[in-house]
């Protein structure tokens, strides 16, 4: 396995739509492993493939504590609404609040070619959407109800860090 490049904001790529998966080789295989590597290496909650420079329908991210792999994906259901807080491997330093789905529920393959179903609710919604918008080459940055600012950003950290205790 190895650690890949995250494409930056500013890069075309990320704006153009990705191609589907039409056969699951095992370099669609290296890439998924590839990808899992840098997003925990990355410390973040998704990873599309756009995001390594790969046009191709391929995500991994958190559902809960899983880590998921999706070929294809996506989202089949939605309800519900929530207003919070993003930011993305791609927009380094860069958080905003956006308007998602409280819970979705994403259809995608396996490595295997099998077929999983996995619901998402708060932050797992969130991101399934964000990794699936960058498949259609758009980042959150389009979709965000506004951008905080650094203090707006400490002050959210702190209130988050109140509500916890």
């Amino acid at each position: 396995m190895a650690l890949l490049n995250i494409v930056q904001e500013g890069d075309p790529i990320l704006a153009k739509v990705c191609r589907p998966v039409k056969e699951i080789t095992p370099r669609i295989v290296r890439l998924i492993d590839d990808m899992k590597e840098t997003l925990i290496d990355a410390d973040g909650a998704g990873l599309a493939a756009p995001q390594v420079g790969i046009m191709r329908r391929v995500v991994v991210l958190y559902v809960g504590d899983e880590l998921v792999e999706l070929i294809n994906p996506e989202i089949i259901a939605s309800e519900g609404e929530q207003q919070e807080i993003e930011g993305c491997l791609s927009v380094p330093g860069v958080w905003g609040i956006t308007d998602r789905p409280e819970k979705v529920t994403v259809r995608g393959l396996d490595r295997n070619g099998d077929v999983i179903v996995r619901e998402g609710e708060g932050l797992s919604a969130r991101c399934i959407c964000h990794e699936l918008d960058h498949l259609d080459g758009h980042l959150f940055t389009e979709k965000a109800v506004r951008i905080l600012t650094e203090k707006e950003l400490e002050e959210y950290m702190e209130s988050k860090k109140d509500a916890e205790e």
